[in-house]
């Protein structure tokens, strides 16, 4: 059991780190990885003109199960939003007032390569 989890944590950072490229390649700078308010975590953070972006990244070796994008429902989302009101408190974003977007990068592996799916704005949460 042990190992399995070894194996899904490098191929969730295996996915984090080709998402990072992705985004950097489309002009985003990658603020924060894997940044945790206790029991809470964001991914990635990224910042480009569009606003802050906060990324959950779901990997999978292949989609035989549902899309890894369906994994992020709506509980997950209200952590990820939680999380980004806590990231925001910290003032680390020195840019002023920005748009804030939730994103989902869904990484699927094949063999050596990845296919990349990029949902930005893949949802607006609810505060509650």
């Amino acid at each position: 059991m042990e190992g399995g989890g070894n194996l899904r944590q490098e191929l969730g950072r295996r996915g984090e780190e080709l998402v990072c490229r992705f985004l950097e390649d489309r002009g985003h700078t990658i603020l924060e990885r894997n940044w945790r308010s206790g029991h809470l975590e964001i991914d990635i953070i990224s910042w480009d003109a569009e606003g802050i972006h906060f990324v959950e990244v779901k990997a999978r070796k292949h989609s035989i199960q549902a899309p890894p994008q369906e994994n992020v429902d709506r509980q997950k989302q209200r952590k990820i939003a939680k999380a980004a009101q806590n990231f925001l408190r910290t003032g680390k974003v020195p840019f002023g007032n920005h748009e804030c977007l939730f994103d989902v990068a869904a990484v699927t592996f094949h063999g050596d390569c990845a296919d990349i799916e990029w949902i930005p704005q893949a949802y607006i949460p609810i505060y509650v």
